[in-house]
């Protein structure tokens, strides 16, 4: 799988974590950062499923 650096941000109620370099709202959330990330590389699988490399 390709590469994307991930931004991860916290929040009063969790972490919310975005790939840059990827148009369109591909984002994860999680009340931890290790189920943040692992929610956000699911949402990159299936978009680039869906649309491709």
């Amino acid at each position: 799988m390709k590469q994307f650096k991930i931004v991860s941000e916290k929040h009063f109620d969790g972490y919310v974590p975005y790939p840059l370099g990827i148009k369109g709202a591909v984002v994860g959330e999680g009340d931890t950062s290790e189920e943040a990330l692992d929610d956000v590389k699911s949402a990159i699988r299936c978009y680039l499923e869906v649309f491709g490399k």
